[in-house]
């Protein structure tokens, strides 16, 4: 004999949560899998893709919709439920599991890494590097990330009672270089071609293996009787030049 479900309760299988407090109250919002991201990055146009069920919630999982009092205290008396919903959703904190939360993180990590491995190549003989030379480049810069912060905790606490360093006149000193482009790792929370620009940056800046960013190419492709029009009106000059070299 089947189990009916309780109506007005939300099977969680195929939905993440944007959480929301204002007002002392907190609101939750459900949506599918991934597409929240998609929505903030603007990779997706259509709410209706993102959100599963068009309301607002104080407890998505028993069904629990938000009272209209608590929506007007929160949001304003004549705020439409469309501009609630928009700003939970833009501003919200997106609840995500262990297991998504790896796979995210994993995809962002791939991601980054294939950037830079395509902006960057040995200066020498301008050939690129593999993904997984770029990796294991970036796994020494943050294991020599992560140990700079533990000796600089260590030198905070040792000289909290002691003189602060500063600079002549009190100004404090510039941060070296190796702090101002340190490489700590791959994080969830930003996007891949931002952390990829931190990425080249750090590897520019430390060199664990010698990179240069990549020359762009431009091959221009025309017609015989265009580009001899364009040499014609180039004059002599441009001949001299191709035959110079």
């Amino acid at each position: 004999m089947p189990i009916n479900q309780p109506s007005n309760q939300i099977k969680l299988t195929n939905v993440s949560l944007v959480r929301y407090k204002k007002a002392k109250k907190r609101f939750e919002i459900a949506c599918y899998k991934n597409k929240v991201l998609e929505w903030r990055s603007g990779n997706e146009k259509d709410i209706d893709n993102v959100l599963q069920i068009p309301n607002v919630f104080l407890n998505v999982s028993r069904g629990q919709t938000a009272p209209t009092a608590d929506l007007a205290k929160a949001f304003g008396k004549d705020t439409p439920i469309q501009d609630i919903i928009l700003e939970i959703l833009n501003k919200g904190e997106l609840q995500v599991g262990e297991k998504e939360r790896h796979a995210q993180l994993e995809r962002v990590h791939n991601e980054v890494i294939s950037i830079v491995a395509s902006k960057l190549v040995d200066p020498k003989t301008k050939r690129v590097y593999t993904t997984g030379m770029i990796e294991k480049a970036l796994e020494m810069l943050s294991s020599q990330g992560s140990q700079a912060q533990e000796k600089e905790k260590e030198r905070n606490v040792g000289s909290e009672n002691a003189t602060p360093t500063t600079g002549e006149e009190g100004e404090a000193k510039p941060i070296p270089r190796a702090r101002e482009h340190a490489w700590t790792g791959v994080v969830a929370t930003k996007s891949a071609k931002s952390q990829a620009l931190e990425a080249m940056k750090a590897l520019i800046a430390h060199q664990p293996i010698p990179v240069a960013r990549a020359r762009m190419r431009l091959r221009v492709t025309l017609p015989t009787k265009i580009l001899k029009q364009v040499v014609k009106s180039a004059g002599p000059k441009a001949g001299d030049e191709e035959e110079g070299g």
